[in-house]
């Protein structure tokens, strides 16, 4: 495990950068405006989970759409989160070196060696093989650190105190479940214990997986921004939920196909408990019963979806997962109103 904080004061850096203007007739030229960035002022995590091979990044700053400026993550490569006075370039550049295979901490020296700006830098990097490594610049404003350990980096800067840092890391390392639900969970422990001193504003959680997206087309598995929000953290665990849900059914038919019918079958018994209300999760529980040759427990699942919704007796008419049922009578009953 690494350490830092730093308690150095400073004020904010400005620069001014020339900016080229259209020139007309009713308008004069300024030749200058001051162009100087917001800080990230933030508290971030990076992790990984080598078993399933997700990498990922979770943040939240009293800063406006703070997904756009901090998470980068490759997958079978590893994350990267840039904050602070941010320099966006780390995270492309940064995956590139480590998919050269360079160890997180040679990227990290590379990547500040090449910044004359490093002491106002704040970065954490994670490879896919769970290496960590972070910089918190000696000009970072306070309180600003980071901690590194097994598999994760977490670190924030303009923070209330070390124990949000201190909560991020104890929490990823003692939540179960997908590296999703252990990265939402160290932001939720991050900001019980302090957060932003300035407060919240946005919140956003990244994670990628080969081909973990939309019908394994890309590699990007949990992607959700919450861009403007006076409780950003719980609004992005709203939407984290919604998304489980779909993420365990998809996670039921991959191992349906593998033949692992009770990983299945866990999977969406998750997914039920999870939304309780809605028809959908409880019938493709009923498909993974189907397949799995246990006709009772398929109809008990199919006939509370339909409770639930009741177009969804229509659909089990066409679903090929659940044509071993058809014939049944209970089945019939279920999907007599649409014959």
């Amino acid at each position: 495990m690494a350490a830092a904080r730093h308690n150095h004061r400073m004020g904010r850096l400005s620069c001014l950068v020339a900016v080229p203007l259209l020139v007309t007739s009713a308008a004069p030229v300024r030749a200058a405006v001051d162009a100087s960035p917001e800080p990230v002022a933030t508290f971030s995590i990076v992790g990984c989970d080598p078993a399933t091979g997700e990498v990922g990044v979770a943040v939240q700053s009293r800063f406006f759409a703070v997904g756009a400026v901090v998470p980068w993550a490759r997958a079978g490569v590893g994350a990267i989160a840039t904050q602070a006075f941010a320099n966006t370039t780390y995270g492309p550049r940064g995956l590139e070196l480590l998919a050269e295979d360079d160890a997180p901490a040679d990227v990290l020296g590379k990547l500040l060696a090449d910044d004359d700006d490093r002491a106002q830098r704040q970065v954490g990097i994670v490879d896919a093989d769970g290496r960590a490594a972070a910089h918190t610049g000696s000009e970072c404003l306070e309180w600003a650190g980071h901690e590194t350990g097994e598999h994760f980096s977490a670190q924030g800067n303009i923070l209330v105190g070390e124990a949000t840092v201190r909560a991020m890391a104890d929490a990823f390392r003692t939540t179960g479940g997908m590296l999703g639900e252990r990265l939402l969970s160290a932001l939720e422990a991050g900001q019980a214990a302090g957060g932003d001193s300035r407060g919240q504003q946005s919140a956003a959680i990244l994670v990628v997986k080969e081909g973990g997206g939309y019908a394994g087309f890309d590699d990007r598995y949990c992607d959700l921004r919450v861009d403007d929000h006076p409780e950003p953290i719980r609004e992005l665990r709203r939407l984290f939920s919604m998304w489980k849900v779909d993420a365990l059914v998809r996670q039921g038919y991959v191992r349906v196909e593998d033949g692992d019918f009770e990983a299945a079958y866990r999977a969406g018994t998750e997914a039920s408990a999870l939304d309780p209300e809605s028809g959908e999760p409880r019938f493709h529980l009923a498909c993974f019963y189907s397949r799995g040759g246990r006709p009772d427990d398929a109809l008990d699942q199919l006939e509370g979806a339909v409770a639930r919704d009741a177009s969804l007796a229509a659909r089990a008419l066409t679903d090929t997962d659940l044509a071993p049922l058809r014939e049944l009578p209970r089945f019939r009953e279920l999907t007599a109103e649409t014959r």
